[in-house]
């Protein structure tokens, strides 16, 4: 079985809760699988640091309630336990009416007990009417047990024991306030694992905090029984499209007839290269499994470091992350900038996301104003600001790009603080809000062989777009193999 530890709200504690329970268990040699509810990036870096397994996102809004189901039981079944990480408070989501995208839907899809944190501070009795509320607002919802944070002091603890008494409800753990735990964060969220140098000091603070504060009497047996796999349900009804010859705007690439058949019976790998590292990090652990399995070989490298793109690849695939944030020396690493400039340029398919369609563009303006610039495709600058844009988006493709057809619809989320000086002429997408009638301006270039845009997407909603993106790199390399 499996636990989701969620909280009453935003900032009570959930990730550093769930990071004292996974480097606790860690400790005592389990093999645990992390998840997390939702579009997040950073929270499952976090998890994979400690766990030393890809954490999943669980997100139904993005894939569908089958794909949650199945990913779930998938990797669970490998491990002694498993811990989903909930987002925002437990009951909320994508909507002020339903249950869609939240913690609280997640949990019933998988049918696990939820734990959920209580933030005391600057209250007593008052705990157990917060607490009650959410046990009986949905009698769908399991909920468990009950961690308390921000104790402040024994007669505080002694007042809300006394409090939640009544209620019958499992305290599962006791966090008292400390400041030591805190992981610094800037404007999208924590600072991410591999920029901490100090990182291994705290995740050993939290596995104490673990085995001292945490009930494990109570705790373990919700924890070491596995789940019963579920065979897949296929998360995308219709099967994959077959790709269709398209060329972007500016495209100098001859679609070739081949469609990945042939070669004596064996469909080589093609090489696709992973921007990967400080400035590009935001991937889902399953956009990267889905393009292994349709035949990519992923080789990671820096745009920041390495002075040139890995040898003999056939696509580039960058992801999100804070290109604002090293801009200057994304700039400075020119030979870089230069050869995925010449690459792209001869034909090489692309797929850029948030970040990576920042670091595409002429220039980045960051939060000091200061201008620097970067690869030059599209003929637009990134400028930082102080809004965020935030939320789920329902795209309707606009014209045929490198994975998507004209009039395609599927989920994708945006998560950013930087506009575009310029839209394209020919935008990518349309977008609209979740459960709204809000619109947005229409976003997404598609320039020789790129597909670039602030929106991700999951490909566990549409498998087939990883296979297109995949034989879209095959072709090139086969047309560009001959051309030489």
């Amino acid at each position: 079985m499996s636990i989701a530890i969620a909280g009453e709200r935003s900032g009570v504690g959930k990730t550093t809760v769930t990071l004292a329970l996974l480097a606790a268990l860690k400790r005592r040699k389990q093999a645990v699988q992390s998840f997390k509810v939702g579009p997040d990036y950073i929270d499952p870096m976090f998890h994979s640091y400690v766990t030393g397994r890809a954490c999943r996102n669980l997100d139904p809004i993005l894939t569908s309630d089958a794909y949650v189901r199945e990913c779930f039981d998938r990797h669970s079944q490998t491990a002694d336990c498993a811990i989903v990480e909930g987002v925002m408070g437990l009951f909320d989501g994508a909507s002020g009416t339903t249950d869609a995208g939240s913690t609280a839907q997640v949990a019933k899809l998988l049918n696990v007990p939820v734990v959920l944190i209580l933030n005391c501070s600057s209250t007593s009795r008052s705990i157990a009417a917060i607490a009650h509320g959410y046990r009986t607002f949905d009698p769908q919802v399991q909920i468990a047990g009950l961690i308390l944070n921000q104790v402040g002091s024994d007669r505080h603890l002694e007042l809300l024991t006394a409090a939640l008494s009544p209620l019958h409800l499992p305290i599962l753990g006791v966090l008292r306030r400390r400041d030591d735990l805190k992981i610094p964060d800037r404007h999208l969220g924590l600072i991410p694992a591999g920029e901490l140098t100090d990182l291994n000091d705290t995740l050993d603070r939290l596995a104490d905090v673990g085995e001292s504060c945490f009930d494990w009497n109570r705790l373990l047996p919700l924890l070491i029984s596995k789940p019963v796999f579920t065979p897949p349900n296929p998360p995308y009804k219709g099967g994959a499209k077959a790709p269709s010859p398209w060329k972007g705007e500016d495209s100098t690439l001859t679609p070739s007839p081949f469609q990945g058949e042939g070669w004596g019976g064996v469909i080589p790998k093609i090489r696709l290269a992973v921007a990967k590292d400080a400035a590009f990090n935001f991937y889902y652990a399953d956009n990267l499994d889905l393009l292994r399995e349709a035949g990519a070989e992923l080789v990671e490298w820096s745009p920041l470091v390495d002075p040139q793109l890995p040898p003999n690849i056939q696509g580039l695939y960058f992801g999100g992350g804070f290109p604002e944030v090293f801009a200057e020396t994304l700039a400075a690493n020119q030979p870089a900038r230069q050869a995925v400039k010449a690459a792209i340029t001869a034909g090489m398919p692309t797929y850029a996301e948030c970040g990576g369609l920042m670091y595409l563009c002429d220039q980045i303006v960051d939060f000091n104003d200061r201008s620097e610039p970067m690869v030059g495709i599209f003929p637009t600058t990134a400028v930082m600001g102080k809004k965020l844009t935030l939320g789920y988006r329902q795209l309707t493709a606009l014209q045929d790009s490198l994975l998507l057809d004209s009039g395609d619809q599927l989920w994708g989320h945006e998560f950013h603080r930087s506009t575009i000086t310029d839209l394209p002429t020919q935008p990518l997408y349309n977008l609209e809000g979740y459960e709204s009638n809000l619109t947005f301006a229409p976003e997404g270039w598609c320039r020789y062989q790129v597909q670039a845009a602030y929106t991700h997407l999951h490909f566990g909603a549409r498998p087939d777009l990883a296979a297109r993106f995949v034989d879209r790199c095959r072709r090139f390399g086969t047309v560009f193999a001959f051309q030489k």
